[in-house]
């Protein structure tokens, strides 16, 4: 089989769901058209005319199968290239307009989500099976689609739920390096001392505000932690960080604990023995449509820590889930006080409770994924 694999945005989930699929699926003939992360606005809009008129041979290799990320604009891709109109097509979300936060930053660039969110229902409505990457993701995009049919003025065809509700979900698989025998922790000498790690994109959709919160409230209760921030750095920050390494540093130095790891880290290998030495994975998101980077810490033995809210409770239980839905200071105590509980258990010896995942990994998911590609044949 040859299939032509689309990612119209490839941020970092992107790339790992097209890594793992050909990891998957070796004996299938990929061919691979990328665009960068960058330019949301232009991107979405623009991925059509930067591939119909820079890779139509590419394009047009007679291939069995299509599949694209949501951020594809499929619709009108077909109009410049009209050989993609007759191949069997998967269209892959690993997120949607209709949930995302808006920035309250009052610099930032906040671009209509009207035009995103209809190039998303064109290309959901030009495939032949749409697949979310969580309950949550599909149940967000479904509402958010009738809400916005229903502000239409007239000439809303009647049928187009009908089609959408026939989703179905398969999320992104783990890598099955985080599932491998974890290397030995780090800090041996100071095994008192709960660890957490925040792997997430340096981001305001990150929940900064949170973060910060969470960690000025443990260090004013005298809690003794370490903490790596592992997330992607860009050139513009939330102003929260710098005022976060300021207040992490200072603890360290006054409790006489080894800091924690600051800044992205490149290579795969040192990433996963970081996160498998630590004891709390932490989540402060205010969009996570499937939750990665929880779900390979946990994976590595982590304890998650997320809100009640988003994708988390569909794979997390009420102790691994701290009040969502309420302002920051609430919020911060909740995640405080469940961050309290497991410091105390480490400093006492005890083995922290751990989450099982392995219906995320490759080879859990390995059927699903089979199923919807042979359906296309």
């Amino acid at each position: 089989m040859k299939a032509l694999l689309l990612s119209a945005y490839d941020a970092e989930s992107h790339r790992l769901w097209r890594e793992n699929l050909k990891a998957m699926f070796p004996l299938i003939q990929w061919t691979e058209l990328i665009l960068p992360a960058r330019y949301f606005p232009w991107r979405v809009r623009g991925n059509s005319l930067s591939w119909a008129f820079n890779h139509r041979a590419t394009l047009t290799d007679n291939y069995d199968l299509l599949l694209c990320t949501s951020m594809t604009d499929l619709s009108a891709l077909r109009g410049f290239v009209p050989e993609l109109t007759g191949l069997p097509t998967i269209v892959y979300f690993h997120e949607n307009q209709f949930a995302y936060p808006v920035n309250p930053d009052p610099l930032a660039l906040r671009p209509n989500p009207v035009e995103p969110q209809m190039l998303s229902l064109y290309t959901a409505l030009c495939a032949d099976h749409i697949v979310f990457n969580s309950q949550y993701n599909r149940n967000t995009f479904l509402a958010g689609v009738e809400q916005l049919l229903g502000k239409l003025p007239d000439h809303v065809p009647a049928a187009l739920m009908e089609k959408l509700c026939k989703a179905i979900v398969i999320p992104v698989p783990l890598c099955e390096d985080v599932f491998l025998a974890p290397p030995a922790p780090e800090h041996a000498d100071q095994p008192e001392v709960l660890t957490i790690v925040w792997n997430h994109r340096r981001e305001f959709d990150k929940g900064p505000a949170l973060l910060l919160a969470i960690a000025k409230r443990l260090v004013a209760l005298g809690v003794r932690f370490r903490m790596h921030l592992l997330g992607q750095r860009f050139r513009q920050s939330p102003a929260e960080f710098v005022a976060l390494e300021k207040l992490l540093a200072n603890h360290c130095a006054a409790t006489a604990v080894a800091p924690g790891h600051c800044g992205y880290v490149q290579n795969r290998t040192e990433y996963c023995r970081i996160l498998a030495s630590a004891d709390v994975v932490l989540s402060t998101a205010l969009h996570d449509f499937q939750g990665l980077s929880v779900l390979e810490a946990t994976a590595l033995g982590c304890t998650p820590l997320a809100p009640a809210r988003l994708v988390y409770p569909e794979y997390l239980a009420t102790d691994f889930l701290y009040q969502g839905e309420v302002d920051t200071v609430t919020q911060a105590e909740s995640a405080v006080g469940k961050l309290q509980e497991l410091a105390t258990r480490k400093s006492a010896g005890e083995q922290l409770p751990c989450v099982n995942v392995t219906r995320f990994r490759q080879s859990s998911l390995l059927a699903d994924y089979a199923a919807v590609l042979q359906s296309q044949r």
